[in-house]
């Protein structure tokens, strides 16, 4: 018998252990259960609900203004005044930034218009700050170039760009390229330049959807657009699009321009909602002109941020604006979604 006692008794040994450990186990598991609504109270106590609000004061000559503080804006969250904070060391902040290029359409036609792009963009990566992304887009989205900071490979791509199908699919463009932003750090300034006509054509994306992901985002939208009807008739003017041309007169163009401005412009809207720039170019002095201003521009925001104590779930409007303004406009971000609103 003896042989069998001490197997017996280090078996019990190690059941008694074994049950100490599990009622240690189970204790811990109902403290945390009794005491969770505590820690989650003290977690959601210590969280912060920072909207950031790049924001660019132009004066009445489309000039950039300097050397505002925070006290000299005004910041209301659905009609109530916020705390107003501003990051001094913004103008420093690392850039990344997406160029969705419309090729779909007639877009081909402007290629040789934005032939200056990327030595727009030089500058901009030269100082190791800035980090370009390039999405081109037709009835279909995708990458054509991931974050780079090499200005050859930004060059090469750019170079590379072909002629699409019939689509344009702005609005999709606008949905891809805002999630890749999103990817980014967060210390870093997120912009997306949208190259395009003002009309969507073929988009899935739901309107309400890319509202709310922009609300969510702190991605400004700059859109530098151009007029396919228009830039025909320029064209044609010029022989440029022998292709294109009519035997006769084309009649319809003039009515096709007036159906165009009826209809919504898609990256207009979308810019203002970030507090973007939106331009128009019909030619390749143009658009350089409209892309000098841009990168000053891109330098020139003054990176505000509000913390509302207590946000309702769901979209809040926003109104930024000088509390002397003058001849001064300011360009902000008109909404954003609160967390957990989408």
């Amino acid at each position: 018998m003896k042989c069998y006692a001490k197997p017996t008794t280090a078996r019990l040994g190690s059941l008694r252990r074994a049950a100490i450990h599990l009622l240690a186990i189970r204790f811990l598991f109902f403290a945390l259960l009794s005491g969770g609504a505590l820690c989650q109270d003290t977690t959601l106590h210590s969280q912060s609900n920072v909207v950031v609000i790049p924001a660019l004061v132009k004066n009445a000559q489309g000039e950039a203004v300097y050397g505002l503080t925070a006290k000299d804006f005004v910041v209301d969250d659905d009609g109530e005044e916020q705390a107003v904070h501003l990051d001094e060391a913004a103008e420093g902040q690392a850039v990344s930034m997406v160029i969705a290029i419309q090729r779909g359409r007639r877009a081909n036609y402007e290629f040789p218009r934005m032939r200056g792009l990327s030595a727009m963009l030089d500058p901009l990566v030269a100082e190791g700050r800035g980090s370009v992304a390039i999405v081109e887009f037709d009835g279909a989205v995708q990458t054509a170039q991931e974050f780079t900071g090499n200005s050859e490979k930004i060059a090469w791509t750019l170079k590379e760009l072909q002629p699409g199908d019939g689509g344009a699919a702005i609005l999709d463009a606008v949905d891809y390229s805002v999630k890749m932003l999103e990817r980014t750090p967060k210390e870093r300034q997120r912009v997306l330049l949208v190259i395009s006509e003002t009309r969507d054509h073929g988009s899935q994306a739901k309107v309400e959807d890319v509202v709310a992901e922009i609300g969510q985002s702190s991605t400004a939208v700059y859109a530098l657009a151009f007029s396919p009807s228009r830039s025909n008739i320029l064209d044609t003017m010029r022989g440029n699009n022998k292709n294109e041309m009519n035997p006769s007169p084309d009649l319809l163009a003039p009515l096709l321009m007036a159906a165009e401005a009826m209809k919504k412009n898609m990256p207009k809207t979308v810019a203002a909602m970030t507090g973007g720039e939106y331009e128009m170019f019909a030619t390749g002095k143009n658009f350089d002109l409209r892309m000098i201003d841009f990168s000053n521009h891109l330098r020139s925001r003054y990176l505000l941020s509000i913390e509302p104590k207590t946000p309702h779930a769901g979209l809040h409007q926003l109104r930024v604006r000088l509390r002397d303004p003058g001849d001064r406009v300011v360009l902000a971000r008109g909404s954003y979604w609160a967390a957990g609103a989408k």
